[in-house]
C-alpha cells in the first residue's frame, strides 16, 4: 500500500495589521486575568505570537509531502514578492506555490493514496489544511479525522498519527515531542540545525523562504523514520 508522510508549516497575521473589533476579540479577556500590566504584556506577547497556531488568525505557507514507496517528496512553500525557481535536493522537490495552489495539490495528490502518516496531524495539521481549505474555497478529498483508534478502523482511509500512537491515544501523562523521540531512538533529528516550528514565522519575516521548506522536508524525513521504528518494534499485532 502507498503511504503518504505529510507535514506543514504555519505563519500568524500581524496583530498591528488586524482590525480593533478582531484585536479585541482575541484580547478582552486577558486585561481581565492578568494582574498587572507586566502579566498583561507578557500574555498579549503570547497572543501575539500563536497567531500562527490558528487557521482563523494563520496561512499555511509550506506544505510537504513523501511518498515511502517511491522514496520520493514534493514541499510547496510560498515565496511572497520573491523569484524563487522550482529545485531539487536529494530525494525532494521544491515548488513555490500560493497558499491555495499548495492546498489545490495536497487534495489532489491526496486522491492516491489509502494511507496517511503524520505526527500530531490530528490536533493541528489536519484541521488546518481543512479550515485553510474552506477559506480557499477548496473541496477536500480524503477524510484524515475519522478512524483514530487503528483496532477498530472498519473503514475508508487510515490516518496514522505518531502521536496518538506514541502516546497510546493520550494514556501517557507526559507527552513528548517528535524531537525527543527522535533523540530517543537515534534518529537525526529535524530540530538539531537550530529551527523548529516556532522559528517559521520569524524565517517568513526575513523571507527566508527556501529555509522554512528545506525544515519541512526534514520533518518528513525523520517523521518516515519514526514510523518505519514505530511499525518495527511497536505497533500492536493481532497474533
Amino acid at each position: 500500500m502507498n503511504k503518504l508522510v505529510f507535514d506543514i508549516e504555519t505563519v500568524g497575521e500581524d496583530f498591528e495589521r488586524m482590525d480593533k473589533t478582531t484585536q479585541e476579540a482575541l484580547t478582552k479577556w486577558i486585561r481581565r486575568e492578568s494582574e498587572n500590566d507586566k502579566e498583561y504584556e507578557k500574555m498579549l506577547r503570547d497572543i501575539k505570537d500563536g497567531l500562527g497556531f490558528s487557521p482563523l488568525t494563520g496561512e499555511i505557507v509550506a506544505i510537504g509531502v513523501f511518498d515511502t514507496e517511491q522514496d520520493k517528496g514534493v514541499v510547496y512553500f510560498q515565496t511572497p514578492e520573491e523569484e524563487i525557481e522550482e529545485f531539487e535536493e536529494g530525494d525532494f522537490k521544491f515548488k513555490p506555490a500560493t497558499e491555495e495552489e499548495m492546498l489545490t495539490n495536497f487534495w489532489e495528490g491526496a486522491k492516491q493514496y489509502q494511507e496517511f502518516i503524520s505526527f500530531n496531524g490530528r490536533s493541528f495539521d489536519v484541521p488546518f489544511l481543512i479550515a485553510r481549505s474552506a477559506v480557499n474555497k477548496i473541496k477536500i478529498t480524503r477524510d484524515l479525522m475519522s478512524n483514530r483508534y487503528l483496532g477498530s478502523q472498519r473503514f475508508g482511509t487510515t490516518h496514522i498519527d505518531l502521536f496518538d500512537q506514541l502516546t497510546f491515544y493520550g494514556a501517557v501523562r507526559r507527552r513528548s515531542s517528535l524531537h525527543l523521540w527522535c533523540r530517543a531512538l537515534g534518529i537525526e533529528s529535524p530540530k538539531g540545525k537550530g529551527i523548529d516550528g516556532e522559528s517559521v514565522a520569524k524565517l517568513f519575516k526575513e523571507k527566508n523562504y527556501v529555509d522554512i521548506a528545506k525544515y519541512n522536508s526534514d520533518d518528513l524525513v525523520a517523521t518516515r523514520k519514526l514510523y518505519e521504528a514505530w511499525d518495527s518494534y511497536m505497533r500492536p499485532t493481532s497474533n
